[in-house]
């Protein structure tokens, strides 16, 4: 069996346990009570019952604890994935937005993300997804434009052959119209 790596020692059990008081965190607080165990002399088993985990997670958290304090025990936002455009790309993106695209070579006569991806790929061989793209470009500044929809100008004359030129559908009745006329 392997020994177990060890706890830094310019930490202490109290003041692991005050921590974990103070902070509103849940999971962060179960991580503090797991180390303030050990820290009390409890094995490694019994911590991971206290944190309400296994063996191994107790050891990721011992190793975060040592490289970095409490602050280890953070919960972190985990990274993603790296963009595949550097700023030797941005900038060549920027400046074919700027310049426009030119009909006859592009094939467009304005940039649609779909385009400039298009583009990407043909000068740099990279493959992206519109979304990314616009994720890309909004972080330079840029913003998507899209024209308001105008409605196509009237024809002189139009409206007049669509008029209704049949008789109404219903007329008054006889009555009516005598009792109408006498008053």
């Amino acid at each position: 069996m392997a020994v177990p790596v060890s706890l830094r020692g310019d930490f202490g059990e109290a003041w692991l346990r005050g921590l974990a008081r103070k902070t509103k965190d849940g999971p962060q607080a179960r991580r503090r009570l797991a180390l303030a165990a050990i820290y009390d002399g409890a094995t490694r088993t019994e911590a991971a019952k206290i944190g309400g985990i296994g063996v191994q997670i107790i050891r990721d958290w011992v190793l975060r604890f040592n490289a970095r304090g409490p602050d280890g025990l953070l919960d972190g936002k985990a990274p993603g994935q790296p963009s595949k455009l550097n700023d030797a790309h941005r900038l060549a993106i920027a400046r074919m937005i700027e310049s426009g695209p030119i009909p006859a070579i592009h094939g467009v006569v304005r940039w649609r993300l779909i385009d400039l991806a298009q583009w990407i790929f043909e000068e740099f061989r990279i493959t992206i997804a519109k979304q990314t793209l616009s994720r890309e470009l909004r972080s330079m500044g840029y913003r998507k434009l899209s024209a308001r929809p105008r409605h196509h100008p009237q024809a002189e004359g139009a409206i007049e052959d669509f008029k209704k030129t049949s008789p109404r559908a219903w007329t008054r009745s006889r009555a009516r119209r005598r009792s109408t006329a006498t008053r």
